[in-house]
């Protein structure tokens, strides 16, 4: 099995980035799939779901900004970051959680940073 992001980088605040989670290996419309985040010094944090069928939640902090978004015929999760700000750097990593909780899986999480 493997989770393998993309999109990281660095950008000014009030830019944009789209990260990527690319899946092999599992039955990826048996999955739900997570964005998570942890910034140095925090805790690790969810940022944003999304169901097998296509429900999402958000951390109330990216409300607004982010939108995670799944693509079944390319094994693939999306978080689109807009309006980013600095409080957003952080290591973002891909999640997979089967939908009987039996099985998880993470990628090796991407860099994000954004400064002026």
């Amino acid at each position: 099995v493997q989770l393998v992001e993309s999109g990281g980088g660095s950008v000014q605040p009030g830019g944009s980035l789209r990260l990527s989670c690319a899946a092999s290996g599992i039955i990826f419309t048996n999955y739900n799939m997570d964005w998570y985040r942890q910034a140095p010094g925090k805790q690790r944090e969810l940022v944003a779901t999304i169901t097998s069928g296509g429900t999402t939640n958000y951390a109330d902090s990216v409300k607004g900004r982010f939108t995670i978004s799944r693509d079944n015929t390319k094994n693939t999760v999306y978080l689109q970051m807009n309006s980013l700000k600095p409080e957003d750097t952080a290591v973002y990593t891909c999640h997979a959680v089967r939908v009987d909780a039996l099985y998880t899986y993470w990628g090796q999480g991407t860099q994000v940073t954004v400064s002026s």
